[in-house]
């Protein structure tokens, strides 16, 4: 997570203990990137997510507090856990905390929110054959 001088330690702790918790619950990847953008929000947002190590299968949560930008972007496999409705919810759910001057449990929030939004329930069954 870049910027993370603008996070005390025990910030820093929660945002990364929300990753864990998001990436546990749903088996995909997810990074935040707090700063500026070098250009346009999303372009940038996205060429991070094609910078990550598993791009596919991950989530950028990208925040650029100076101007009020909030991305959520994933990658094609993640897309099909992670649909924009539920992206769009856990958006609302950090700006409402950034507007208060909450920016970390902004995060902590909205990356848990996806990250449960992105669970995957076990097929039950899938490989027992059919009984009649």
């Amino acid at each position: 997570m870049p910027a993370g001088d603008a996070f005390t330690p025990e910030q820093l702790y929660d945002i990364e203990r929300a990753v864990r918790h998001a990436e546990s619950a749903s088996g995909l990847h997810f990074s935040v990137y707090v700063g500026g953008a070098d250009s346009e929000t999303r372009p940038f947002a996205l060429e991070l997510l094609n910078e990550l190590d598993d791009p596919d299968n991950s989530v950028l949560v990208y925040v650029d507090p100076a101007g009020r930008r909030l991305e959520i972007v994933s990658g094609s496999n993640a897309r099909r856990q992670l649909t924009d409705t539920s992206a769009g919810l856990a958006a609302l759910t950090m700006q409402t905390s950034f507007a208060t001057g909450d920016l970390t449990g902004g995060l902590v929030t909205g990356v848990q929110q996806l990250g449960t939004h992105a669970h995957q329930a076990p097929m039950l069954h899938a490989n027992e054959p059919h009984k009649q």
